[in-house]
């Protein structure tokens, strides 16, 4: 009897400190998600900007290889998977996309390891230099590759050309919950291997299917703009302006509220150490 309980014990000290191997690594996860969370929130507001910007180059790479098969195959699933490329790109080279920001920076600010002063600088500072950085590298890229002007034209006007209802909202909502669900992906593990395979599995889901995304297509919209296509900025900011909206309201609602409601013990431990 004791040998046996000698070997239950031993087996759980194998597994880890709780019940079993799932909580473990769900407790881990948080753990890495709030200190990440926490380091992105202290950022001083020039170092926002300047990881903003690399953020909206990094984007811009998935952009072009989603409009180079595109415009080759017609093809958006394959499109898609080509555009993984630009999340890789982010992740490997640790830049900021405006919308990664809905769990790993709430999440911080959830378990008082921020404020939500800090939270406004980050959301403000990364869609400004997002949408920067973005428009540069568009302005170079359709200087570089004037073939794509009718492929980036057709794209930008799927957007542009949506109009605000239900299908609109819906496909915003889903471009929202996308991308946080790949960044919670992402946090969910130590391989990269996996890292990379969430990045590949949410740029094919993201770009494939043409949900809607603030940041990915104010890029292909820019692109037809300089292109010489008949859409103005203001037709961009009636998109935009919906399309943020419920990005925000997708990410945080279908994806962050529910993880923090299952991690709730350990947001509270977090808040009980601040304390």
């Amino acid at each position: 009897m004791n040998d046996h309980k000698n070997d239950d014990e031993a087996r759980r000290r194998e597994l880890g400190d709780n019940a079993g191997p799932v909580e473990e690594e769900i407790e881990e996860s948080f753990d890495r998600t709030v200190d990440e969370g926490a380091q992105r929130l202290n950022r001083t507001f020039p170092d926002v900007l300047i990881t903003g910007l690399f953020g909206g180059f990094e984007i811009g790479v998935g952009v072009i290889a989603y409009l180079a098969v595109l415009h080759e195959t017609d093809n958006h699933l394959l499109a898609g998977l080509a555009f993984s490329a630009g999340f890789i790109a982010l992740l490997l080279a640790k830049s900021e996309l405006f919308t990664e920001g809905f769990l790993v920076p709430i999440a911080a600010v959830t378990a008082k390891q921020a404020s939500l002063a800090q939270l406004g600088k980050l959301w403000g500072g990364t869609l400004i230099a997002n949408l920067a950085g973005g428009w540069i590298f568009m302005l170079i890229a359709m200087n570089a590759f004037p073939q794509w002007a009718g492929t980036v034209t057709t794209s930008a006007e799927h957007y542009v050309g949506a109009g605000f209802g239900w299908e609109s909202i819906c496909l915003a909502l889903l471009g929202g919950s996308t991308i946080t669900l790949m960044t919670r992906m992402q946090h969910g593990t130590e391989e990269m291997s996996g890292k990379l395979m969430a990045a590949v599995v949410g740029g094919f889901v993201l770009s494939g299917l043409q949900l809607f995304h603030s940041i990915l297509d104010s890029l292909l919209i820019f692109g037809a703009i300089l292109a010489g296509a008949d859409i103005s900025y203001l037709d961009w900011l009636s998109w935009f302006g919906y399309t943020v909206v419920f990005n925000v309201i997708g990410g945080i609602l279908l994806v962050t509220a529910l993880r923090l409601v299952r991690d709730r013990k350990l947001v509270e431990r977090e808040r009980e150490k601040t304390s």
